[in-house]
């Protein structure tokens, strides 16, 4: 058994195929299909189910897998300690990021970070929370960004900045007047939310609980971004609520006439880098944490918040 026929299950396991399994780890397909078959030889079992297309595991496989993923990362380990001894932070680096984080924050420190760190090749990848879950524990991401808490066993979340939300009312809406809100003063009724998938639109409905006029069976108007939520809302159809980073790039003086801030405590979001507890390339975790931090220091300075949740309880 090598370490290498291990990567090779692993490709298959996740790609489903010999010929594309192939292609990621840059062999041959007869040379990746020799080599698992001989591991299954050695261990006298089936690890792949071939007459079911696509390809699926056998049951015995799923738990061969799943040692397999421990022991490539283990594996990994060992360049890790030695980078970390010569102070190197370097090499191949896969980011996720939550689509109401990403256009935001992303330009705020990624171009200082590559410029601190050119070593550091960065791949970026636009994700919903579960898809960021998934993908940290199957190995496929070395770290995320996303809301927290998320309370995942095998995780750790390095808490970044506190995000506050931010009301968006446009003029004639009952609440434009108000010169800050309290979450009783929401009624989930009026509010135009995110599409399902977002985390964001989750911590509203968290939020709204705390109103007497809770329905989260009576929302109708939904959509994929916050842009789309403030022209609907400018048209009279409701109010939104915003994270406050993205409040930052309103450059319309009427628009931002139309936000109003909540009363302390502030409702936030905790936003936080996830990675796996195994800390591999935690070299370069802690480089993008001391980054990012640095850079959101300046943008957020809201002491007292309230942590609403990300994951909405149905």
């Amino acid at each position: 058994m090598t370490i290498t026929q291990l990567h090779y299950v692993l490709a298959v396991a996740e790609h489903q195929n010999f010929t594309k399994a192939a292609q990621k780890v840059f062999v041959t397909q007869p040379t990746l299909s020799m080599q698992i078959q001989k591991l299954e030889e050695e261990l006298d079992v089936q690890i792949f189910d071939r007459s079911k297309k696509p390809i699926e595991l056998t049951e015995v496989g799923k738990k061969i897998v799943h040692q397999a993923r421990n022991i490539v990362n283990e594996s990994d380990r060992i360049q890790d300690i030695v980078d970390q001894q010569k102070g190197f932070i370097g090499g191949e680096f896969k980011l996720g990021i939550i689509p109401t984080i990403m256009p935001t924050l992303l330009p705020m420190f990624l171009t200082n970070f590559t410029r601190k760190f050119p070593k550091v090749k960065l791949k970026i990848e636009e994700l919903h929370t579960e898809a960021i879950i998934e993908k940290l524990q199957d190995g496929h991401l070395d770290a995320a960004i996303a809301a927290t808490p998320l309370d995942q066993e095998n995780l750790k979340e390095r808490p970044l900045y506190y995000e506050p939300f931010v009301a968006y009312t446009p003029p004639g809406h009952r609440l434009a007047g108000k010169e800050k809100l309290v979450s009783e003063d929401l009624d989930i009724n009026d509010i135009l939310l995110l599409e399902d998938g977002h985390c964001f639109k989750d911590g509203i409905l968290n939020l709204c609980k705390t109103s007497k006029n809770y329905d989260d069976s009576n929302f109708q108007l939904e959509s994929g971004s916050f842009e789309t939520l403030i022209k609907l809302s400018n048209e009279g159809l409701g109010m939104t609520l915003l994270p406050y980073l993205q409040t930052l790039d309103m450059k319309q003086s009427a628009e931002k006439e139309n936000l109003r801030m909540f009363r302390d405590p502030v409702p936030a979001r905790e936003v936080s880098l996830i990675y796996n507890k195994s800390e591999l390339k935690i070299q370069i975790i802690d480089a993008l944490h001391k980054v990012i931090s640095g850079v959101i220091k300046g943008a957020i300075t809201f002491q007292n918040v309230n942590i609403i949740s990300p994951m909405h309880n149905k």
